[in-house]
């Protein structure tokens, strides 16, 4: 019988990825999430049975174990950007992490792997960066072999960061930003999903800071960006004495819209805009794992195309300028 690995929150960006992967390495793969009729398309993954999604609540010790029962290691890959409500930044962040640890170390689980965030810092002012770091604590007192992986921005085909913005540039000739100077050390997703299969297999473990190949500003990769997508706009940078009261505003209006009108942002993320998401340098990074980790400008392409303003048309549209131009 093939190894079992536990992956909580299994169907979102990382995670899928981890699932892919371990299904590819033989494992028998269980994807624990709160809908698991939204999570059928990581079965494919592997062999009829070896993938499949099972609900869990990360909130309650009998749900984690159940989706834990007779694993070889787990991964936690559930986090959030709420604020509020019952699935909150301590609810999900800190307390169900360290609840997969301690119920994964009560089971005898061998590896766990555990999804962090540079930044994250029990002490710190943003209220997400203050659970990660909670949440990291949480799980090294109950596993303290585990392996902790603390990515920059992470990018690929379903991120929400480049894909955002280019989708706000379909509607507006502005592009707005706050902290235009903040520095980011963009880093693929499949990259993270590597280091923390080394994890599962027990091949590493400690914390570990991962940044991709390039360190540049938040104006630099929207610049990339539009260049990629073909479209020119203007970069407007919102100060973070303006961002803060906006950010409320926003707040204030998602309420009443009932999420009608989605918050931008909050007042959590511009406090967190205000630190550079950049490898400190303290920790063991992507060298240590042997991994050479991709750049933007190598995957970008593969997935922005369909914001060019013609589309997977786009190029043939420019070689034909060309043409009459000659």
């Amino acid at each position: 019988m093939s190894k079992l690995v536990t992956i909580y929150g299994g169907s979102g960006f990382v995670g899928r990825y981890i699932a892919r992967r371990m299904a590819k390495d033989g494992w028998r793969v269980r994807v624990a999430v709160r809908r698991p009729n939204e999570a059928l398309f990581v079965k494919p993954y592997g062999v009829v049975g070896q993938v499949e999604p099972v609900f869990c609540n990360i909130r309650d010790d009998g749900s984690v174990r159940a989706a834990m029962m007779g694993a070889d290691a787990v991964v936690n890959c559930v986090g959030t950007f709420d604020a509020g409500g019952k699935n909150n930044f301590d609810a999900v962040q800190d307390a169900g992490a360290t609840r997969i640890a301690r119920i994964a170390s009560e089971q005898g689980v061998g590896a766990m792997v555990h999804l962090s965030a540079i930044g994250a810092d029990a002490e710190a002012e943003s209220g997400y960066a203050a659970s990660k770091g909670k949440g990291e604590a949480g799980v090294l007192e109950h596993m303290p072999t585990a392996m902790i992986l603390r990515p920059s921005v992470v990018f690929g085909q379903e991120d929400e960061f480049f894909n955002r913005f280019a989708t706000m540039t379909r509607f507006s000739p502005v592009l707005p930003i706050v902290g235009a100077e903040t520095k980011f050390q963009p880093v693929y997703v499949d990259d993270v999903a590597h280091a923390a299969c080394m994890g599962i297999k027990g091949e590493a473990s400690g914390i570990y800071e991962l940044g991709g190949p390039d360190v540049q500003s938040f104006r630099e990769l929207m610049k990339e960006m539009l260049g990629v997508i073909h479209r020119r706009k203007l970069m407007l940078n919102i100060p973070f004495f303006v961002a803060r009261p906006m950010a409320w505003v926003m707040g204030v209006v998602d309420t009443l819209s009932l999420g009608l009108v989605p918050q931008q942002i909050s007042g959590d993320q511009v406090k967190q805009l205000r630190q550079d998401n950049v490898v400190s340098g303290d920790h063991k990074g992507f060298s240590d794992l042997g991994i050479r980790p991709t750049a933007t400008e190598a995957v970008l392409p593969d997935y922005l195309w369909r914001f060019r303003p013609s589309g997977q048309y786009d190029a043939i549209k420019e070689s034909a300028k060309n043409l009459r131009a000659h």
